[in-house]
């Protein structure tokens, strides 16, 4: 437990950042945990109603920036809705905003400094990802050391999901407590639609971790009944 540490968490409203809020709520406190969200022109700008709406029910604080001046110098499908999605084996998808996470990481730095905070934290992921350079562990280190010698100060990026696929993100909801809470309040979708498209490849990749970790929930639960059994039977 970290009950004497503060932290700030970058919060989309998404699966990732919201299962990440509920962590640090769990190992920080919630009084000790703050979240910065960004408004970047995203098409799927109803996250930030996701993410307001969460803060507020979980009572942390919220600092919603503008970044929107991205959308003046660079182009990308993400932030461009007459664009069509595209995931191309061989190159990076068309939903890549170049520079998002490096600015991400800068503004939330230079916010937390002046809280007087620390750790900052991230859920990016290099497992279950779309190829994405900025959500490397090397990039998120890289980053690191910058913004520390940059600002003089002893930042922490922490990336509790850098390694987990996203059957295992879904079972750390479970284990704070919360999987039908992201599982009904958080949005993925790169489309906007409420609920999810289930076609965009930010929708598949959440179903189809949310499909595993049910599946293995389901098997794990019928084992340990099937123990049980085995050994009321073992009595007798």
């Amino acid at each position: 437990m970290k009950r004497f540490a503060k932290a700030l968490v970058i919060f989309s409203g998404g699966q990732d950042s919201t299962t990440c809020l509920l962590q640090a709520i769990d190992q920080y406190g919630r009084e000790n945990v703050q979240t910065i969200t960004f408004l970047y022109g995203q098409r799927h700008a109803v996250e930030l109603e996701k993410a307001r709406w969460i803060a507020q029910d979980l009572g942390v604080v919220q600092m919603v920036m503008d970044l929107s001046l991205l959308q003046g110098i660079t182009h990308n499908a993400l932030m461009d809705a007459t664009k069509s999605i595209e995931a191309p084996a061989d190159s990076l998808p068309n939903t890549f905003v170049d520079g998002r996470n490096a600015l991400f990481l800068l503004y939330a730095a230079i916010y937390a400094k002046g809280l007087g905070i620390h750790d900052i934290i991230a859920g990016v992921c290099e497992t279950d990802f779309s190829g994405y350079p900025d959500c490397r562990q090397v990039f998120v280190q890289s980053m690191n050391v910058t913004l520390n010698l940059a600002m003089d100060y002893n930042f922490r990026l922490l990336t509790p999901l850098m390694y987990l696929d996203k059957a295992q993100t879904w079972a750390l909801a479970d284990e704070l407590g919360y999987l039908d809470y992201v599982r009904e309040h958080t949005h993925t979708c790169y489309d906007g639609v409420v609920g999810g498209c289930g076609v965009c490849p930010s929708c598949v990749l959440r179903e189809r971790g949310l499909s595993t970790y049910l599946a293995h929930k389901a098997m794990m639960v019928e084992e340990a009944v099937q123990g049980e059994v085995n050994a009321l039977l073992g009595r007798f």
